[in-house]
């Protein structure tokens, strides 16, 4: 994967990011260049490839104070096109991470008001 990571468009970077945690197999070295890679091209990340970048990190634990804050700033220009789980994703994993980004969750707070009759029990609970 590394060997074509400038390949990659955002949701190969995410959907592979996603499938390493999901085998539960950490490679620090392959997400420091996802990540790097990730930050690049946040422009072209979906709410859902936003949402499974940050849950995979915090799935595998893996920290990256840079990533989540300019993940921050584009969930919040997207944010109305994230959905129920999208939303249910991210704070969990900024809550799993423990990552602060209080203006993050105040707009998903607002979002997720809105949105709550699509929300899954699992999904309230998350969030």
């Amino acid at each position: 994967a590394l060997e074509r990571l400038d390949s990659f468009n955002s949701q190969e970077i995410a959907n592979t990011m996603w499938a390493y945690a999901k085998s539960g197999y950490s490679y620090p070295d392959l997400f420091d260049a996802f990540s790097i890679k990730a930050t690049e091209k946040l422009d072209t990340f979906s709410s859902q490839d936003i949402s499974n970048t940050v849950w995979a990190c915090a799935k595998l634990g893996y920290l990256s104070p840079e990533l989540f804050d300019a993940i921050s700033q584009k969930a919040m220009e997207k944010l109305d096109t994230f959905n129920s789980q999208n939303i249910a994703n991210t704070v969990w994993a900024y809550a799993k991470v423990r990552h602060s980004s209080p203006e993050l969750f105040n707009a998903i707070s607002q979002k997720a008001m809105e949105k709550l009759d699509t929300f899954s029990s699992q999904g309230i609970a998350n969030t």
